[in-house]
Formats: structure tokens, C-alpha cells, sequence
């Protein structure tokens, strides 16, 4: 169970993030490359995070 949960925590970061810059409105960053980082940057920290406590 703790593996689904960490894939499933791991995949919703871009979902999250890509709906927010999907979004057709203004928003901070418009223009610029900072919803791929911070969403790489984001699944890279869970994805460690969770296989050095053994979820994955």
C-alpha cells in the first residue's frame, strides 16, 4: 500500500502543477520555463524521498 500511495503522491505533483499554469490567465512566471522545473524538481525530491525510507 505504501508503494501505490507513493507512485500516486509522485504523479499528482505535475498533475497539480501543469493545471495551475494550464490555466488561460495570467499568472506569475507567464512566459518562462518554471512550471517544468518546479514540477521535475518536485517529483525528483518525492521520488528520493520516498525510496530512502523504503516506500518504493
Amino acid at each position: 500500500m505504501k508503494k501505490v500511495t507513493s507512485w500516486a503522491s509522485i504523479i499528482a505533483v505535475p498533475t497539480a502543477i501543469t493545471g495551475f499554469y494550464g490555466q488561460n490567465v495570467p499568472f506569475p512566471g507567464d512566459g518562462t520555463h518554471t512550471g517544468f522545473v518546479v514540477s521535475s524538481a518536485l517529483m525528483l525530491a518525492l521520488y528520493f524521498g520516498f525510496k530512502r525510507r523504503d516506500w518504493i
